[in-house]
């Protein structure tokens, strides 16, 4: 005995000890699973008429970045905060079902959240599972109710977070197209209005068919003036003293009048029609521009609020947190065998460190 002292005290000790605690001690743990996978609608086409392009098209695809960050937010400590408020998790894991040393606070730890954290870290496992495509969810309790609570729990935080996440990508991209909408009703009643008011105030409907209504006009008179003027000549080589003359010569002087002032009305002054067909114009083209650019804005509205339909995400779940029936941890034998089997290796090591020490040493 004196002579295996250290490798008593080293290993079979622990190992004793070790025994001891997993065998008498420790607290079942009990783990709860439950698996997800995030999917939306998919709309990709294909050029090949064959049966896997077709149930590939119109099935589901995972959203493998919206995974990421379900789990991602499943071991945060937003997740543990509404774990705290809704399910109790800190009371849950301070089970007095659990022995000390598995329990929270651990005997060298405090009562913080952030204590409180580190520990659910140990506690929660969430992973992607690359060969299914699924995310898995495992919660350690220390009662079947308490881990299938916590597992149902979290998933249910995880639904929810995918509904916010699609609420906030739809109001989003729904908003920007609504506030470009809305620019552009603006402009079209702005262009609106400031036609309506030039016309009013320019005492004109439409300056193209008005100005070729009073060139038409002119141009009767023109024809209705060559007329006379060829009738006073003719009768001026024929009867030059023909008591009709000066009445025709007035007609087309009065003739010749209109016709300038028709001109006039056109063109040649700063009131004539031609002066504001430019204006006009402008303000026609903004009307017309500002039109189109709300027909547009409309068309991207409809066509953002398709689109944030069809990515909508969905949670769904695969596998519902099970109510386990028996404790998976721990292993007792396995861990009594595995801390045993690290005490020899662990004392068999320093043993022969300390006899190649011993060899070398000088005899004296």
């Amino acid at each position: 005995m004196r002579k295996r002292r250290w490798f008593l005290g080293f290993v079979v000790a622990p190992t004793i000890l070790a025994a001891t605690y997993y065998g008498l001690i420790a607290s079942d743990v009990y783990i709860s699973e439950s698996r997800f996978v995030i999917k939306s609608p998919d709309r990709k086409g294909s050029q090949v008429s064959t049966l896997a392009n077709l149930v590939q098209t119109t099935g589901l695809s995972a959203g493998q970045e919206q995974t990421n960050e379900v789990l991602a937010y499943v071991r945060s400590r937003d997740a543990l905060r509404a774990l705290e408020k809704n399910s109790g998790i800190r009371e849950r894991f301070s089970s007095s079902l659990a022995d000390r040393f598995s329990r929270f606070p651990h005997p060298f730890s405090d009562s913080s959240f952030e204590s409180l954290f580190k520990y659910y870290d140990g506690m929660i496992d969430a992973r992607l599972d690359t060969s299914t495509g699924t995310a898995i969810i495992k919660v350690k309790a220390f009662t079947p109710q308490d881990a299938y609570i916590i597992n149902r729990q979290l998933l249910d935080l995880s639904e929810g977070l995918v509904n916010r996440l699609n609420a906030r990508s739809q109001t989003k991209s729904i908003a920007e197209a609504q506030r470009q909408v809305d620019l552009a009703t603006e402009r079209a009643r702005a262009a609106r209005v400031a036609l309506a008011r030039y016309r009013n105030t320019q005492a004109l409907i439409d300056p193209e068919r008005q100005a070729a209504g009073v060139l038409e006009l002119a141009n009767s008179m023109i024809g209705e003036r060559a007329a006379l003027q060829a009738q006073l000549d003719l009768m001026q080589r024929v009867a030059p003293n023909n008591p009709s003359i000066p009445a025709l010569r007035s007609r087309i002087n009065a003739i010749t009048v209109q016709i300038a002032s028709q001109d006039g009305r056109v063109v040649g002054t700063g009131s004539g029609i031609a002066s504001k067909m430019g204006d006009y114009e402008n303000l026609l083209v903004e009307q017309e521009f500002s039109t189109e650019s709300l027909n547009v804005a409309n068309a991207a509205l409809v066509q953002a609020r398709a689109e944030a339909q069809r990515q909508q995400f969905y949670l769904e779940r695969v596998v519902n947190p099970n109510l386990p029936d028996t404790p998976l941890l721990p292993k007792r034998i396995l861990s009594v065998i595995i801390f045993a089997a690290a005490a020899t290796c662990l004392y068999f090591i320093a043993w022969m460190f300390v006899t190649g020490i011993l060899e070398h040493a000088p005899e004296d």
